[in-house]
């Protein structure tokens, strides 16, 4: 299992921080765009199939040029990071379904830096390293897209109106 420790961790790790941060990027960008339902889960749905993808290999080209992973650490590495970006970035999804647009984008900001909060945790408790520092620095980064993609969103709509 030890052998399998590291690509399992650099597809989860990978998965769950791009699944939670280009999905929140995107719909609060189309949010403060569109205000629209149908582009915002038109997005979600997109990140799910062709950013997870991409991301894959990605992973599995980074995991192959290094030349020290076996093939099963590879291909492992590879449907873990698909697997995790898929299934995280999915599950914003149901708040822009089940909710109004304001008050989902809401839920999933809670959701996704609540979901960064605890994985930056766990790290943060495996590496040994303070766990405020870790989760600070991640919530930082975080913050920083869902504010950009904000105005960015605004401007656009603001510009090509």
């Amino acid at each position: 299992m030890t052998k399998y420790r590291h690509p399992l961790k650099v597809g989860l790790s990978f998965g769950l921080t791009s699944g939670i941060i280009t999905t929140l990027g995107l719909i609060i960008g189309l949010y403060a765009g569109t205000d629209s339902k149908l582009a915002i889960l038109g997005g979600i749905f997109t990140i799910a199939i062709a950013d997870s993808f991409s991301d894959a290999l990605g992973i599995h080209i980074s995991e192959e040029s290094e030349n020290i992973h076996t093939l099963k650490q590879i291909w492992t590495a590879t449907l873990v990071t698909w697997t995790s970006k898929f299934i995280f970035a999915l599950s914003f999804a149901i708040p822009v379904l089940l909710l109004p647009n304001l008050t989902a984008i809401i839920v999933s900001s809670i959701w996704g830096v609540t979901l960064l909060g605890i994985f930056s945790y766990l790290i943060a408790k495996s590496e040994k390293e303070k766990p405020w520092k870790v989760i600070s620095e991640h919530l930082f980064i975080a913050v920083l897209v869902i504010v950009l993609t904000f105005f960015t969103g605004k401007f656009i709509a603001t510009v090509f109106k």
